[in-house]
């Protein structure tokens, strides 16, 4: 079992917790890992892939204690993938120095309309010996906003955004916009821009493991429907 960012960030966050947090089915057990109920863990069956693709999830306050979060799972499967609380006062020092590390060459994740046209980009143009780091914003459409206006330091970097073809898989959360996606799903779609497109497909299909797993836990089912997993299964045996 492999303790990536999004775990290290969850268990400070709760450290540092005045109050407990008391969002919809706070007082379910659940794994401390994929945050599904003990009996629908999917720890177990998590992917393995390389990637030189990098992301950074900038969560808002409490994003990082929801079980409907769909960001751990973007680091479930890339190693290099780092999590930080977002501030608007005060970033985090880490961050701002990972944003200007010269091994990696950022881009903003967030759709076109909100960005000035010059920061606008439709792919990937790596500089020599960088890879990308790709930043997602991830809370609410409300939050991620808020985000995206409110972090100066974020402005210097291109923005690259997707126009799903498809609306999303994700029935956990109401969207606010009828072509908005969870986050791990919006990482596929640019993983997939970037050019690997069995990572991309794979993160895509472990989405759709935690989403029946979840939905099943939420509506109180005994076993979730197995068509996730073993379409999950059948795509990992056919990569070897």
């Amino acid at each position: 079992m492999r303790i990536h960012a999004v775990h290290e960030l969850y268990e400070e966050r709760l450290a540092r917790s005045t109050r407990p947090f008391r969002a919809r089915g706070a007082k379910v057990e659940r794994c401390r890992h994929c945050m599904l109920r003990p009996h629908l863990c999917i720890c177990s069956h998590k992917p393995v892939i390389e990637s030189n693709a990098a992301f950074l999830l900038v969560m808002y306050d409490d994003e990082v204690l929801k079980p409907s979060n769909t960001g751990r799972l973007i680091a479930d499967l890339f190693q290099d993938t780092f999590a930080f609380i977002w501030s608007r006062t005060e970033p985090n020092a880490e961050m701002l120095a990972l944003l200007e590390d010269p091994q990696w060459q950022p881009y903003v994740i967030f759709p076109e309309e909100y960005a000035t046209p010059e920061r606008v980009v439709s792919d990937v143009q790596l500089e020599q010996g960088k890879r990308p780091l790709f930043i997602m914003l991830d809370g609410s459409w409300a939050e991620a906003k808020k985000m995206f206006r409110k972090s100066p330091y974020l402005n210097k970097f291109p923005v690259m955004s997707i126009n799903p073809e498809k609306p999303s898989r994700y029935t956990v959360r109401v969207a606010s916009k009828e072509n908005q996606l969870g986050t791990a799903e919006v990482a596929a779609r640019i993983i997939d821009v970037f050019g690997e497109q069995n990572n991309a497909e794979t993160l895509d299909l472990w989405f759709d493991v935690f989403r029946e797993h979840y939905i099943t836990g939420k509506m109180n089912r005994q076993l979730p429907d197995a068509k996730a997993l073993n379409d999950l299964k059948t795509y990992q045996a056919q990569r070897v």
